[in-house]
């Protein structure tokens, strides 16, 4: 890794080395891209500038909004609370079917035209009653040096952090980064190496070490979401799987979201996900002994519920990102049986709603 210094085209990035014909390699992500000087990796954010790498995109923003912490998707932590969410530009996957394509493959610096410090942002969750600040729609971790230094900042103010991630990165940065994130939501694609490679240019397995990480090594609280394409991943075989490796790896306890698909980016020939498709999915999973499954991006009353595991009581009755009926305890138990829900919460006291509102993050005392 190379020595921090200033840089005036970027921010001293971390994670590299040189190899013995001159370049750098990059050694966040298992691309392992490698550079000669001027050129950026395959994130297009990450760039040999002299002698060391530098992260193009610190402190500048594609935006800011406060959203319900369940549209991340995060179903058990702090359920009804709101978060500031932001994101930058770039992504280090290349999947066809992107559905923040405009934000994640842009390649317009000029694009992120809000700059924040993270001094700012963690000021600005204050400010708007967040509980939690995450990094989406683009994956943190190409900004993981932007999004650690936020994190610090929210914890020193008591606020949490939360990473909305294709979890695809190299084990010491995954070991550095997730030590400053209270939640994730990891977006496990699909369950094949063909499907990752084809339709994201990556690989299957460091996302699942990923996944194993969390949860054997880290109290990072952390949810799923798989987006179920017509053809592509929703197969019941490919289903049974996933289901399975996660009840035997992970435990019943990650709450795992199946949610709907509509033709973006470089799939618009695919017809968008029937609710079939999400309930037999969903079904599947339950099958398997998974205690907290989830459908997403259609209406589904049944698919946005919380049930008790032990009695099957409903406990958080959801319309979409609303909250239309709430019964656990402070302590996160059901009030019938007294079973525990696992997850992160706390006495409810209401909820941000559906609401989404675009913010501006205010430099003017930092």
């Amino acid at each position: 890794m190379g020595t921090p210094m200033t840089v005036e085209s970027g921010y001293p990035a971390r994670y590299w080395h040189f190899i013995e014909d001159g370049r750098i390699q990059c050694d966040l992500c298992p691309r392992d891209c490698k550079l000669h000087e001027g050129q950026r990796g395959a994130c297009f954010v990450r760039q040999r500038v002299g002698d060391q790498m530098v992260l193009t995109t610190y402190g500048r923003s594609s935006g800011f909004c406060v959203d319900p912490i369940e549209k991340k998707p995060l179903n058990h932590f702090y359920p009804g609370s709101s978060v500031l969410s932001f994101g930058t530009a770039g992504c280090n996957l290349a999947c066809k079917f992107c559905q923040n394509w405009d934000i994640s493959k842009s390649k317009d610096m000029d694009r992120l035209m809000d700059q924040a410090s993270p001094a700012a942002i963690a000021d600005a969750a204050e400010q708007y009653g967040c509980k939690s600040v995450a990094f989406t729609y683009n994956d943190p971790v190409i900004f993981a040096e932007y999004a650690m230094d936020v994190a610090d900042a929210c914890h020193a103010r008591g606020i949490k952090t939360v990473a909305v991630t294709a979890g695809y990165m190299h084990d010491q940065p995954r070991r550095d980064f997730y030590a400053k994130m209270d939640a994730a939501n990891v977006d496990l694609k699909a369950f094949t190496e063909d499907f990752y490679f084809k339709l994201t240019g990556s690989q299957l397995q460091p996302v699942l070490d990923t996944l194993v990480y969390l949860r054997h090594h880290t109290d990072v609280w952390f949810e799923i979401t798989t987006l179920l394409i017509p053809g592509k991943n929703d197969s019941d075989a490919e289903l049974t799987a996933m289901s399975q490796w996660i009840m035997r790896e992970l435990g019943p306890d990650v709450p795992l979201h199946f949610t709907a698909f509509h033709p973006d980016y470089k799939m618009e020939d695919l017809p968008a996900t029937p609710p079939a498709t999400l309930t037999r999915a969903r079904d599947i999973a339950l099958r398997a002994g998974l205690r907290y499954v989830y459908t997403g991006n259609v209406y589904d009353t049944a698919g946005g519920t919380t049930a008790c595991p032990a009695c099957h009581s409903a406990l958080i009755v959801r319309d979409w990102h609303q909250i239309i009926q709430y019964r656990l305890t402070p302590e996160g138990h059901c009030p019938d049986c007294g079973a525990p829900v696992a997850g992160r919460f706390e006495a409810f006291s209401g909820q941000f709603g559906r609401r989404r509102i675009p913010i501006a993050i205010n430099m003017a005392a930092r």
